[in-house]
């Protein structure tokens, strides 16, 4: 029997692919526009993931700022609010657990599953809407050092680069929140796992280099994705970029980006395939 397909039967395959494809977008816009209402209607979750980055800033230039001495005569503004920028595009995942966490156990998952929309909308409507949810946290955070003193020496584009970096790390992290609060059984339980993501965000170049630890604990946070973020987005800005040599640390622009399509790439298909194979 010949395997070899018409003229019209491959046109009605490619209109079936380009209807599928019509509705995932449709479909996952649906769910970025839920989200977004949801948080518009929920002013105290706009003010604690707002807050929790202003905070961090305060607490970090004045209050640790005037003891911490990363070396070569550096303002410790200038190396910390890069590596703030990161930390909170590394913590934001967590957020995300928690929302996925909520939806399941309120059973807004399952009426999506319910529902005759494509498989991949949930997931992806939830990464997009993150990521505009992040955006936002970036202004805010830039904004915020912008008062306090810090300035990109970089050009223009070399600045809005550096925010690109940034928020494409956020956007790969998304899937693994995801994947996290799809596999977490309640909201108490997410909720320990803010333990597991502290340290992630901590054990990095964020506050201080790693030539400056423990020879063990400095090589975890040179091969830190969010230490390789927190460099490129340094070198960009201008701003000092103090570094012990290693090979992961002189090659951070491009391992900024391979981090995150890495993670990406291993995260975002099983996010996917763990929200289709969610028991009923």
């Amino acid at each position: 029997m010949s395997s070899v397909l018409t003229s019209d039967e491959v046109a009605e395959a490619d209109g079936g692919r380009e209807r599928r494809l019509y509705w995932a977008l449709a479909d996952c816009w649906t769910i970025v526009r839920r989200d977004l209402t949801h948080l518009v209607k929920q002013p105290s979750l706009i003010a604690w993931q707002l807050g929790f980055p202003i905070v961090s800033v305060l607490l970090f230039v004045y209050v640790f700022g005037s003891a911490m001495d990363v070396g070569a005569g550096v303002d410790y503004k200038d190396f910390a609010l890069p590596g703030m920028f990161a930390m909170t595009m590394a913590f934001g995942f967590m957020n995300t657990a928690m929302s996925v966490v909520v939806d399941k156990e309120r059973g807004v998952t399952d009426r999506f599953r319910s529902m005759p929309m494509a498989p991949s909308a949930v997931v992806t409507g939830r990464g997009v809407s993150d990521v505009l949810h992040a955006a936002l946290d970036l202004v805010v955070l830039a904004a915020i050092a912008l008062v306090v003193g810090w300035r990109s020496d970089g050009s223009v584009l070399a600045t809005l680069y550096a925010f690109g970096l940034l928020l494409l790390l956020r956007f790969a992290l998304i899937w693994i929140g995801v994947l996290i609060g799809l596999a977490t059984p309640n909201q108490e339980a997410a909720g320990n796992l803010f333990a597991l993501a502290f340290p992630f965000g901590m054990v990095s170049s964020v506050f201080t280099p790693p030539s400056a630890m423990p020879d063990w604990l400095g090589a975890i946070a040179m091969w830190n994705p969010v230490s390789s973020t927190a460099n490129a987005i340094r070198d960009l800005y201008g701003n000092p970029l103090p570094s012990g040599g290693s090979w992961i640390e002189e090659h951070s622009a491009m391992m900024a980006v391979v981090w995150p399509l890495a993670l990406t790439a291993v995260f975002l298909p099983l996010a996917i395939r763990k929200f289709q194979n969610l028991s009923r």
